[in-house]
């Protein structure tokens, strides 16, 4: 049987943990913490969902390691909802997953594109270069898109660059910043206030509203950084945009 927590909280014998967020959303947990068998049960979940969609389930927020619900609260009720997750839940091992698309994102990590930089190896007595070594030596897996259209949340940074957001977020991160914050890395796809520090610039449109919404990175993609100079990133500045 279940294990009741809080009076709310159940935990399945497969694992799931199911938290009723809202009279109209419903949490489900595939894990407690990041990690990659987390991310695919979610990928495996949005998947099957989208194969076989359930009436009266208004929208799925993904996330690290878990699924937001939203439904219809007329139509269903947390623990009718919850059974019907159950089922598909049940069938995940048989949801193929895709290969992942890598896409590379040039990055220029010169100082003028870097406003963060300098401090971040005044911290660990290191120079730009090993920062940018770090930073370019992983490939990224893209574990959902959020806070604005476009913005990717890749994980997981080397765990020597993990730094903590600023105390005081920016009021204005230029577009197409790249930036660190905990174990993360992201893309800032449009000029927006941020918390996160900031080591380079990408000259690409990480989002294009007028193509209806298109966004580079898809969840399940993996991103591999670049570093150019600033000459290239003016040229492709020119063709990026």
């Amino acid at each position: 049987m279940p294990v009741l927590l809080n009076g709310m909280t159940k935990i399945s014998q497969s694992g799931e943990r199911f938290v009723p967020a809202s009279d109209q959303t419903l949490l489900i947990y595939f894990g407690e913490s990041i990690s990659q068998e987390a991310h695919e049960l979610v990928v495996r979940f949005l998947r099957l969902l989208e194969r076989e969609p359930l009436r009266n389930v208004r929208n799925v927020h993904p996330a690290y390691c878990s699924v937001l619900v939203k439904f219809d609260a007329l139509r269903w009720t947390h623990a009718e909802l919850e059974a019907a997750l159950r089922e598909r839940i049940s069938r995940l091992g048989s949801v193929p997953l895709p290969a992942a698309r890598v896409v590379e994102i040039p990055a220029c990590y010169e100082k003028a594109y870097a406003p963060d930089m300098a401090e971040i190896c005044a911290r660990r007595g290191w120079s730009a270069e090993r920062v940018i070594a770090l930073h370019t030596a992983t490939s990224y897996q893209v574990y959902f898109l959020g806070f604005v259209p476009g913005f990717a949340y890749l994980g997981e940074l080397p765990e020597e660059l993990a730094e903590a957001r600023l105390a005081t977020p920016r009021r204005a991160v230029p577009a197409g910043s790249v930036a660190i914050a905990g174990r993360q890395t992201a893309v800032y796809p449009f000029a927006t206030p941020g918390g996160w520090r900031l080591i380079g610039r990408t000259p690409m449109r990480m989002f294009r509203a007028e193509d209806g919404g298109s966004s580079v990175l898809a969840i399940g993609d993996r991103v591999q950084f670049r570093a150019i100079s600033a000459e290239e990133f003016l040229e492709l500045e020119k063709t990026c945009r």
